[in-house]
């Protein structure tokens, strides 16, 4: 039997991911606000009740969303990955004010790209077709805010993309990185100088 060689780690810098986040939840919101706009008529009532109830209803889903997004990679884990349930971890690490999923398992490149990016369609890209189909500018709003905050998953996907699709994966229970490892001895490519 072969032994498995680590050869890559890939670990997320929490500050940029942060600026990021940032940047993508502020541009996000801004142009898919301003495209309800052009097609529906938008407009806040900033001292209605009816308002501060859709931001009472706002932060009360986007909490529930952010626990989706968790829960859809362990989803992914499942379904992409066929790991057993007892593999998958969940929970909140307070020092770096993050949610988490993982799994103790090994995946395959390939997997993990897909389990990284699932949430991102559920909880981020569905509610906004969603509140455009049931004009509900919240929705919108909503999703922008968790398609923005997968900009993380981005981060991790394009990093598996520089390595092989054969190669297998760890998650990190404690954090945001992922070790890769070979059953094939990986050869470095040496400089020319």
């Amino acid at each position: 039997m072969r032994e498995l060689v680590k050869f890559a780690v890939i670990e997320l810098d929490m500050l940029k991911v942060g600026k990021q986040n940032l940047w993508a939840t502020v541009g996000g919101s801004i142009f898919l606000l301003g495209l309800y706009a052009l097609i529906y008529d938008i407009s806040f009532d900033f001292f209605s009740w009816t308002f501060f109830m859709q931001l009472i209803l706002f932060f009360v889903l986007y909490m529930v969303l952010i626990v989706l997004h968790e829960v859809c990679h362990l989803i992914g884990f499942i379904l992409f990955g066929r790991v057993p349930r007892s593999s998958l971890r969940y929970g909140l690490n307070l020092k770096m004010g993050v949610a988490y999923a993982t799994t103790t398992e090994l995946l395959p490149n390939t997997v993990m790209r897909k389990a990284l990016l699932l949430p991102f369609w559920v909880t981020g890209v569905v509610p906004v077709l969603l509140g455009f189909f049931f004009e509900s500018p919240m929705l919108v709003l909503l999703g922008a805010w968790l398609i923005a905050g997968a900009v993380g998953d981005f981060a991790m996907y394009a990093g598996l993309l520089k390595y092989p699709k054969n190669c297998l994966v760890k998650d990190d229970e404690q954090f945001p990185r992922l070790h890769l490892y070979t059953m094939h001895p990986v050869e470095k490519k040496e400089d020319p100088a």
